[in-house]
């Protein structure tokens, strides 16, 4: 029962994050619910939540969205997904996840100093966000970080990025589930987990969302980018610490 509380407020305390930026939820919720249930129990539930908090949010964020750009990278998506499922189903995703912490930590710094595109990418580089993307996404359930560099270092704005996002995981989670599921990582308990789940994500969802609307877009920037650095350390922390055990 101790548990079952414990994975509740993590939840309700990530679908926050993600109601307010658009992104999070799985790092935040898969880092802390791996000290209690293994990656391949936990990853599926976290995707079938992450695809109710997508489809929650749509109807809010429809008309912002970047339609454009996510043609190339849900592409990306679709060919390196089934790629980092298998490293998800046959090996240790540690290495990966380090690799990746430091690439989000050092283009973070970037973006925080002030680096910006003027334009927006085009399809090979959106292309190739989206297979990076789907690589870690399928890898280890942790897709955002590849997406939120691509976004927030264009000039899409804030409210176009985060739309653009949220409308981009709706379809990484369908590929990402459709994978999982492909590898056999789906069961009557994954689903069971994640409708328990379910009413304290709508419910973060909900509060993060309603934060959003009276936050300053600058701000919202700088929150953004604390969070992505936030969730970097913890990568790197997770996945150090998988590799010197």
């Amino acid at each position: 029962m101790l548990q079952l509380g414990f994975a509740i407020v993590i939840i309700f305390l990530a679908a926050i994050v993600r109601g307010f930026s658009g992104f999070g939820f799985s790092l935040l919720s898969i880092t802390a619910l791996s000290l209690i249930y293994a990656p391949a129990e936990i990853v599926p539930s976290i995707f079938m939540l992450e695809l109710a908090a997508s489809l929650n949010l749509l109807p809010s964020i429809w008309k912002d969205i970047h339609w454009r750009s996510l043609g190339p990278l849900t592409l990306g998506c679709l060919v390196a997904t089934p790629i980092g499922v298998w490293f998800l189903a046959h090996i240790s995703p540690a290495p990966l996840q380090l690799a990746l912490s430091v690439f989000v930590l050092a283009a973070t710094a970037l973006l925080w100093r002030g680096f910006a595109l003027k334009s927006m990418p085009g399809p090979i580089a959106s292309t190739l966000a989206g297979a990076a993307s789907g690589l870690s996404n399928g890898a280890f359930g942790i897709g955002g970080p590849p997406v939120i560099l691509f976004y927030f270092a264009s000039p899409a704005g804030a409210v176009v990025g985060r739309a653009s996002m949220a409308a981009f995981f709706l379809a990484t989670d369908v590929i990402g589930l459709a994978n999982q599921y492909a590898e056999g990582l789906l069961t009557r308990d994954t689903g069971v987990r994640a409708l328990i789940y379910l009413p304290a994500l709508l419910a973060g969802v909900w509060v993060g969302a309603r934060s959003f609307k009276s936050v300053d877009q600058g701000l919202f920037r700088t929150i953004v980018l604390a969070i992505l650095a936030v969730l970097a350390l913890l990568i790197m922390i997770k996945a150090a610490t998988s590799l010197l055990n």
